[in-house]
């Protein structure tokens, strides 16, 4: 059984290599990392403990179809860190027998088969603000059990010049991989007065930062585009 907190879409995608794709969301629930600036919190601090369900791969499938009928070919399994899940392989087999993309999002902490079969995998290690410790050993381990995975890439929300720093190394340690530096959100209030000038202006902060730094090559700058979009709702 799958643990999932929501299920929702048709939307886009907000973050990373598939940014503005086309796609549902399955968010299972539980992580093992307890990011200070985390905008999914309710996935794992008991918050929303109430609404998860433990439900099959036909029951997830059978939900997605209910939401879009017809209407989606991509699907992002998110979190938390839905790496922890091993029974995501029954999802994840279902998914592909019916020819649905996967995407999936993780810090690259834990590892199971499952993930070599997804579609795009983005691993996002944490920089020094998230309070967490990254090991760059298990995420070596992980780094290379995933090479199996049709697309990876590598993104690191940032916060700070710290965590540009942070990011640096990430980029230097896996330069073969694509790199996407992302600015985080610290406007987590359900309702935030002018939210998205906020965050164009820390958008436009590290486009600055990071044009100006030759150290960075070959790397992607994104915002959030949910967020600019939607603010801090959720379930879009």
């Amino acid at each position: 059984m799958i643990p999932v907190l929501e299920i929702f879409g048709p939307t886009i995608q907000g973050e990373g290599a598939v940014i503005g794709k086309k796609t549902m969301f399955v968010r299972t629930a539980g992580c093992d990392f307890r990011c200070s600036w985390c905008d999914s919190s309710f996935t794992w601090d008991g918050s929303q403990k109430h609404l998860i369900q433990r439900m099959t791969a036909e029951e997830v499938y059978n939900e997605l179809n209910k939401l879009a009928p017809n209407n989606f070919n991509h699907v992002t399994i998110s979190g938390g860190n839905p790496a922890l899940i091993k029974s995501l392989d029954s999802l994840v087999r279902l998914l592909k027998i019916q020819h649905i993309e996967i995407a999936v999002e993780t810090q690259g902490t834990v590892f199971h088969s499952w993930l070599n079969e997804v579609d795009d995998l983005t691993i996002s290690p944490k920089p020094r603000s998230s309070g967490m410790n990254q090991s760059l050993e298990q995420l070596d381990q992980f780094i290379n059990s995933t090479k199996a995975v049709k697309r990876r890439s590598l993104k690191v929300v940032v916060f700070d010049e710290d965590d540009i720093e942070d990011a640096l190394i990430y980029h230097k340690r896996y330069p073969d991989i694509p790199f996407y530096i992302q600015v985080g959100n610290p406007f987590l209030n359900e309702s935030v007065e002018n939210h998205r000038d906020y965050l164009l202006s820390r958008y436009e902060w590290l486009i600055e930062s990071v044009m100006n730094d030759e150290r960075f090559l070959n790397v992607h700058i994104l915002p959030q585009l949910h967020t600019i979009l939607w603010s801090n709702k959720q379930k879009v």
